[in-house]
């Protein structure tokens, strides 16, 4: 008898059907144990000792594991073929030994890249040993993590109230962002301009080109830097005559992109397909574990967290037989294609994100999948393919319009795609800093020396725009590139620092928070070697040393630890006050941005003798004014709840009367996002009392009972859409009264009443938001 397991429950019941009677198949269902949640759960004094625990839901499966043992002549340890998958298979042979299961039980590992039938057997075929030196890189990047997380969190929450925690990665991350943010805040826009003119030929066919050189010099970016330059220059060409001095025609190749690894697919299909990163990796998970197919289970693409663009011959070759079918021969390149990884400390071990089947197109699957699993599984097939098809070749001109004096010349470019080769299949999206490598402008025939004559002088006004907020794809990108983090983190990274009320996600947009802003200026402060990239990517690199054999774990942490416990300590001395003074000085631009009207920012304005300076709460970090308690004045730096007060600002509060039906206290109070009604106190911490905004135009001063208890019925169904059937609500939230249908928020206009607004003005509001265009994110035209 034999007992394989593998991590998920899904897998189980497909690989068992694969091997058939003689094989128990069970799921340890992921990790089945972890460090104690604790402070000393790693102790570096005792050579890093690990205190590990057991909890009642993997116990339970490993009782399951235990009982099928009975008997059993092998176990087969068949978790993940990464890092963390190896780790699962050594936890779960130690506590097995542990407990004496193993000691008539051959236990041995075995890995498969994609849940086939082929593959599985392979792979029972080729057993071996737990690889200890991988093991050995996950104790060690788990104890970094453990020993940063306990000893720097603790320390974030003594010196500023508020904070949450801090994470090896999450850290620098965090940072990423920040900085970012700092390069757009420090931005200066440029204003420069451009001229294009509209000649037309001998033949009456018109074409542009733009300036490039005037009075004999070539012009720079800046070089037309106002409006009068624009016009001097635009007098100067309008004053010549023109011809055709050079063309310049090659033929050039686009390649195609390499296939997926874990951080490609998760931008591509944020950019392609809308999806987070943690979207993508459920659905990767569930292509890669499998769904049934003419009554068999199988795997439709193969392990999703890898950094390696290599992919087996095998597969390529038959990749290469689908496109000649499919495509012809001229869509063959008359060579495969071998990509070579880029990404620092990529683990060519592992394979790229390819379908199991290549001949398994989207179109024949499409009704066992549903809507996104079928767009993910179309994405990664189609990029598969296109990275074994013919380069896409483009004629591209460049053509230099001269004056007869030569002083004055213009340049015309375009490009003719002669041949589609991969392009037919796919094109990779582009972030929202990157630009189509060529002009796709066709110009008309021309020869040299022809005269052309000027129809239109253009000159346009443009300004340099900052550099872009971080989207998730993007994010991935700059830490894949540094080298920060692995595949398997990078959408888990992401959404902790969201869950920690770091950043925020905005249209898109990665923005910091307040919060965020100042955890990082604590970090640059006193641990500026723990947030610095080349320190983390160099981490990265020593736990793949770790892997390979080339470094001790244990060194690689007491190097770590030593010099950081030194920082912590030191940190611990710190004063709250000396960390805020800091701190200010750092953020001063930030906290304290330039009034509209000249005066300083940092004297209070409503005593207009005191200072204003960064101070904390128990909520976090707000502006308060030096002269208190004589002054008051404070305005939020970072909120709390809602509701809930996060300054010295004494509380508004105005007592209305009872509650009719609820017998309740009502009153009107002041909170962080402005007035609110509040029906009693609160009972317990979990139990807060009921809260409705205070609607935009109504007085906290003049309010009545009968107001604030016909806003107690907010939320309040208005009716059902009469297409969608879905319910349609009213209420009031931050930003104003809203209609909402499902995920929908349409904002109500200043002439509706959040309270009367019936069914009809409701959807007429969320028809008119869904025929509106999208927003345009931009800022204008682009330098």
């Amino acid at each position: 008898m034999n007992v394989v397991v593998v991590e998920s429950p899904s897998k189980a019941k497909t690989i068992e059907k694969y091997l058939g009677k003689d094989f128990t198949v069970l799921a340890s269902y992921g990790h089945v144990r972890d460090l104690v949640s604790k402070d000393g759960s790693v102790r570096p004094e005792e050579d890093f000792a690990m205190t590990w625990q057991v909890d009642e839901r993997a116990k339970k499966h490993l009782d399951a594991i235990a009982k099928a043992l009975k008997g059993a002549d092998n176990l087969y340890l068949a978790t993940d073929p990464d890092r963390e998958g190896e780790a699962i298979s050594w936890h779960i042979q130690e506590i097995l030994a542990q407990k004496g299961l193993l000691k008539n039980v051959k236990s041995q590992r075995i890995a498969f890249n994609a849940i086939t039938k082929e593959t599985v057997s392979n792979a029972l075929a080729h057993p071996r040993d737990i690889d200890r030196q991988l093991v050995e890189a996950y104790l060690a990047r788990l104890s970094l993590d453990y020993l940063v997380g306990f000893t720097l969190s603790p320390i974030l929450w003594r010196k500023l109230p508020g904070s949450r925690s801090a994470g090896r990665v999450q850290s620098v991350a965090l940072r990423l962002v920040v900085d970012r943010e700092n390069e757009i805040e420090a931005f200066k826009s440029q204003e420069y301009w451009t001229i294009d003119v509209e000649f037309l030929t001998e033949e009456k066919k018109s074409f542009k080109a733009r300036l490039t050189h005037l009075d004999g010099k070539k012009l720079d970016k800046f070089s037309l830097s106002s409006e009068k330059d624009a016009r001097d220059a635009e007098k100067k060409i309008n004053a010549s005559t023109y011809h055709i001095a050079s063309i310049e025609k090659k033929r050039v190749q686009r390649h195609p992109r390499p296939p997926f690894i874990t951080s490609t697919l998760q931008q591509e299909a944020s950019r392609k397909l809308g999806f987070s990163p943690k979207k993508t990796m459920q659905l990767a998970q569930k292509l890669y574990e499998g769904i049934t197919l003419k009554g068999e289970t199988t795997g439709l693409i193969t392990y999703m967290r890898t950094d390696s663009t290599q992919v087996e011959g095998a597969a390529i070759a038959a990749c290469r037989k689908v496109i000649e079918k499919s495509f012809g021969d001229k869509y063959l390149p008359s060579s495969p294609r071998q990509y070579k990884t880029k990404a620092k400390n990529a683990q060519e071990a592992h394979e790229a994100i390819r379908p199991t089947d290549l001949a398994r197109k989207p179109q024949d699957i499409s009704q066992s999948l549903d809507k996104d699993l079928f767009r993910l599984y179309e994405l990664i097939w189609k990029r598969m393919m296109a990275s074994q098809m013919a380069s896409a070749e483009l004629d591209q001109t460049s053509v230099d319009v001269a004056s007869q004096s030569k002083d004055i010349i213009l340049r015309a470019t375009g490009s003719i795609l002669v041949f589609d080769g991969f392009l037919t299949l796919y094109r990779e999206s582009l972030d929202e800093d990157q630009t189509e490598e060529e002009d796709n402008k066709i110009l008309p025939p021309l020869q040299e020396k022809e005269n052309v004559e000027k129809q239109k002088i253009l000159p346009e006004q443009h300004f340099t725009q900052p550099p872009p907020r971080y989207t998730e794809a993007s994010l991935i990108k700059k830490m894949e590139e540094l080298g920060i983090g692995r595949p398997s983190t990078y959408a888990r990274t992401i959404q902790v620092l969201q869950e920690r009320g770091y950043v925020r996600n905005e249209k898109k947009a990665l923005i910091p928070e307040d919060r965020g802003r100042i955890v990082t200026a604590f970090l640059l402060n006193y641990f500026r070697t723990y947030v610095e990239y080349d320190f983390t990517a160099q981490l990265e690199e020593q736990l793949d040393e770790i892997s390979n054999g080339d470094l001790f774990w244990k060194d690689v942490l007491s190097q770590f630890w030593t010099p950081f416990h030194t920082a912590t300590d030191e940190a611990k001395q710190l004063k709250i006050q000396e960390v805020l003074e800091q701190l200010q000085k750092d953020l001063d631009s930030f906290l304290f941005p330039p009034t509209a009207d000249g005066k300083d920012p940092h004297i209070c304005p409503r005593c207009e003798k005191g200072t204003l300076g960064l101070r904390l709460s128990k909520f976090g970090a707000f502006i308060g004014c030096s002269e208190y308690p004589t002054c008051n004045y404070t305005r939020p730096l970072i909120t709390g709840e809602e509701g809930e007060e996060t300054s010295q600002e004494e509380p508004f509060e105005r007592l209305l009367g009872n509650d009719p039906t609820s017998g309740l206290h009502l009153k009107v109070k002041k909170g962080p996002y402005g007035f609110y009604i509040q029906w009693g106190e609160a009972t317990s911490k979990k139990e807060k009392p009921k809260r409705v905004s205070l609607p935009t135009g109504s007085s906290p001063e003049t309010i009545t009972l009968e107001e604030a208890v016909s806003l107690g019925s907010l939320p309040r169904e208005i009716g059902l859409h009469p297409d969608t059937k879905e319910m349609i609500t009213a209420a009031i939230g931050r930003f104003g009264p809203y209609v909402k249908i499902g995920s929908m928020f349409v904002s109500l206009k200043k002439t509706d009443d959040v309270l009367t607004v019936d069914l009809e003005r409701a959807v007429e509001l969320i028809e008119a938001k869904k025929a509106a265009p999208p927003r345009k994110t931009g800022r204008g035209k682009k330098g």
